[in-house]
């Protein structure tokens, strides 16, 4: 038997692989993650004027293209691949679980950077939004992106059939929908909590922070502080959840 892998070289393998497998396969996926985005802000734009909903309505809209494809997705995929028998192939190869998960994941939520920069922009010219703080998207995209993936991938495998696997997948990005362009102090407590609990909220909170006149940078750093615990967490239970159904 060969000597295992060493995790980076093994990382940098799979996340190579699948992302040109996602530039093939995924473009179109990709268009209609940003449509339905840009199709959402034109909607509020008519009964959004400016102010903190407008910053709630962009910021939304922009993260919602990573919970499309990096949670919704992945999750379709994880299950799909552990109903097929995927998972075995991967088990065979001397690569640790981590650098599977780890490199679909980082796959996937690179993929969404492009529809992510064009809904920030649009969305700023559509309500009139400075653009001078979208730098702030180089930690926002991978921070959530790593929060969605993580919690994609393990609802994909932990779900016992891939039917399940895609409900979970859609149910979360409606709640990322639902919850992402509203602004949270306007919300009931009870919903209030559940937006709480959503991975994507504290990326939102962050890039809407960037849309402000003079951006509180400090409080913007602690919601990525927050995202990023939670992708580690997230990630660490999909990697979990994969050595778990590769050995079933």
């Amino acid at each position: 038997m060969a000597p295992r892998a060493r995790l980076w070289p093994s990382l940098v393998a799979v996340y190579r692989a699948q992302l040109s497998r996602a530039r093939v396969a995924r473009i179109p996926l990709l268009f209609v993650a940003t449509f339905q985005s840009l199709g959402i802000m034109v909607l509020m734009r008519g009964v959004v004027d400016g102010g903190a909903e407008a910053r709630a309505v962009v910021a939304g809209s922009s993260v919602l293209v990573v919970a499309f494809v990096a949670l919704n997705l992945l999750a379709q995929y994880f299950g799909r691949l552990r109903a097929d028998g995927g998972l075995d192939h991967y088990a065979t190869l001397p690569v640790p679980a981590a650098a599977v998960v780890l490199g679909a994941a980082g796959a996937y939520a690179s993929f969404t950077v492009p529809g992510v920069v064009v809904t920030a922009l649009v969305g700023s010219v559509l309500f009139g939004l400075p653009v001078s703080g979208l730098w702030i998207l180089v930690a926002v995209i991978p921070l959530a992106g790593a929060a969605l993936s993580g919690l994609g991938a393990a609802l994909g495998l932990l779900a016992p059939k891939p039917e399940l696997a895609t409900v979970c997948g859609q149910l979360g990005m409606s709640a990322a929908l639902l919850l992402g362009v509203l602004p949270g102090g306007q919300l009931p407590a009870p919903i209030g909590l559940a937006r709480d609990l959503l991975p994507s909220t504290y990326g939102v909170e962050a890039l809407a922070r960037a849309f402000e006149g003079d951006p509180d940078w400090a409080r913007a750093a602690v919601d990525l502080g927050v995202c990023a615990a939670v992708g580690v967490i997230s990630l660490a239970v999909a990697t979990w959840a994969y050595r778990r159904a590769a050995v079933r």
